[in-house]
């Protein structure tokens, strides 16, 4: 099950947390992944862990924002079979203590970055059919205090993911996404040590506690949610987000 054998895939976002474990995990199913990062040494590493390990990964150092930049990186790919959107970062404030170059900076990764991949990868995968995934968000379902600009992205990925399942169901494009409560990336670490110096383990618990099953999930969770529906075993799935969120959105309500 869940063989990716011959499939070739691009992960935004790759060159660490929640990108960086599904391009391990693609590559460990048998798809050659391309690792497609900003961050040019980021991505190497991915890309060395994936081949030291015996898989097959390519580096694409790309700006997802700057669509130019994406259409020369993807066009290099004759056949796509996965796409995982990946890239994005995080905001905090709410409406008016966020700024404008906040809100814009926000955008341009979580909502253009998302659209720039969609726009230049589906007419490749229109030859032959694949699989889309966005990292959607917990945020979409529910009110996260400080986090409207943040939220409003993900309830904008949640809508293209929609629209692309119906728009491109009969050429064989599969369009879902997943939505994360915590997860423990580097970011989290970052966030605390920026914000909490010297309080990081009490404010990390705190965090954890958040969540009903009582831990923030593990990358590698969510990428083995995401091998599933790149696969042939989810064929029967499209315009569906699915919530992995150790019981967040439905227990915390």
């Amino acid at each position: 099950m869940f063989d990716l054998k011959d499939k070739t895939a691009i992960v935004t976002g790759s060159g660490s947390g929640i990108g960086r474990a599904t391009a391990i995990t693609l590559a460990g199913a048998g798809a050659l992944v391309y690792v497609a990062d900003i961050n040019e040494e980021h991505a190497n590493e991915v890309v060395n862990q994936i081949t030291s390990q015996g898989g097959k990964a390519v580096p694409l150092v790309c700006d997802v924002t700057n669509q130019e930049d994406v259409k020369q990186k993807y066009n290099t790919i004759r056949e796509l079979d996965i796409l995982i959107n990946c890239a994005g970062i995080s905001q905090i404030g709410t409406a008016t203590s966020t700024s404008e170059e906040d809100f814009d900076k926000v955008f341009k990764v979580n909502v253009k970055g998302v659209y720039n991949s969609l726009h230049i990868a589906i007419p490749i995968m229109q030859k032959t059919g694949g699989v889309i995934i966005n990292i959607c968000s917990a945020a979409n379902r529910v009110g996260i205090p400080d986090r409207f600009a943040y939220s409003m992205t993900k309830g904008a990925v949640d809508s293209m993911t929609l629209s692309v399942a119906k728009d491109y169901i009969k050429d064989g494009i599969r369009c879902n996404s997943i939505s994360p409560a915590r997860v423990h990336t580097p970011f989290v670490d970052g966030y605390l040590k920026k914000n909490y110096p010297g309080q990081e383990e009490e404010m990390f618990k705190k965090l954890e506690a958040t969540q009903p099953i009582g831990r923030m999930a593990k990358p590698e969770e969510i990428a083995a949610l995401i091998l599933y529906l790149s696969s042939d075993e989810a064929s029967f799935i499209t315009g569906t987000d699915y919530p992995i969120d150790g019981g967040f959105i439905k227990l915390n309500n």
